[in-house]
């Protein structure tokens, strides 16, 4: 295939697909139909000759061809975008930074004023970032990721770390009574996030290990599990310092002092070298001296 004969908009819509593992959310990136992205993908593959995707009732996985061509195309973009800001940008420094909804949401969006105070000559960009295993998936100059600190390829520095302790409004309270002890969560419905292993390590960090709870929900966004603790619908394990505004407001009520600790942090993420560009290196310490006063 010659160069000029590459279908640009297609290898385009197949790069975003493959960092997300969603045809729906890459039209949602690229402004077009999911109908849109599949039959560009399906075009494609027709043209390579190969597959892609490997498609399945509710999610699609990449096939060993689709995870080379996507680590490929994820290296060029990005060395395009960095010759682009090189020699094209503004005096004024753009620097792009992937976090997830809650860190998004509770931890950089309330800092964004005294970002531009700190940082007056960098533009931030917030993109929404899927969970990230390898440099591959890195769709920025920066991400912020949940884990233990092991990405492959990547720089990574402790950034955060969090507790969990059970939180409820105070409607709820006043219907079933404020839980004195740890024993009394079992006579409140529970929201889980995810799936039920927060809840039954906290249980066991109370002296409760095994106690039955009252299931009410499972909730996978943590950003709706608080929305759900403050309308009253459930006692839930709230995340802490992002619960704390809710809590100092009063709109919910951290009835323990009894916290816990999780393994993983979170953590921040850049490739190697990219650091040196003054910008970035900026915006890190600047996230790294922010974390460190909230702590």
């Amino acid at each position: 295939m010659h160069p000029r004969n590459l279908p640009l908009a297609a290898l385009r819509t197949f790069e975003s697909a493959a960092r997300y593992l969603s045809f729906k959310q890459a039209a949602e990136e690229l402004c077009v139909s999911a109908t849109t992205v599949s039959n560009q993908i399906r075009r494609l593959e027709q043209e390579l000759g190969c597959k892609l995707f490997i498609r399945r009732t509710r999610a699609v996985v990449l096939t060993d061809a689709g995870r080379s061509l996507s680590r490929v195309l994820s290296r060029s973009l990005e060395d395009i975008r960095l010759e682009v800001e090189t020699h094209m940008r503004a005096r004024r420094k753009s620097v792009s930074l992937a976090v997830g909804p809650i860190f998004g949401s509770r931890w950089m969006i309330p800092r964004l004023d005294r970002f531009g105070e700190d940082l007056p000559g960098i533009d931030i960009e917030l993109r929404n970032s899927p969970r990230i295993t390898d440099a591959s998936m890195m769709s920025a100059d920066i991400a912020v990721d949940w884990g233990v600190g092991q990405w492959v390829g990547l720089e990574n520095t402790p950034l955060l770390e969090i507790v969990y302790s059970p939180v409820l409004s105070p409607a709820l309270a006043a219907r079933l009574g404020m839980p004195a002890r740890p024993e009394e969560v079992a006579r409140f419905p529970v929201i889980h996030q995810q799936d039920r292993h927060e809840w039954l390590e906290w249980l066991k960090v109370a002296g409760c290990a095994g106690m039955p709870l009252i299931d009410k929900a499972t909730i996978v966004d943590t950003n709706v599990v608080i929305q759900a603790a403050i309308a009253g619908q459930g006692i839930a394990l709230g995340i802490f310092p992002f619960c704390q505004p809710e809590v100092d407001s009063g709109r919910l009520i951290k009835p323990f002092d009894i916290d816990l600790t999780p393994t993983r942090s979170f953590h921040l993420l850049t490739r190697p070298g990219a650091r040196q560009r003054r910008e970035i290196d900026e915006v890190c310490k600047w996230m790294i001296k922010e974390a460190a006063l909230n702590a």
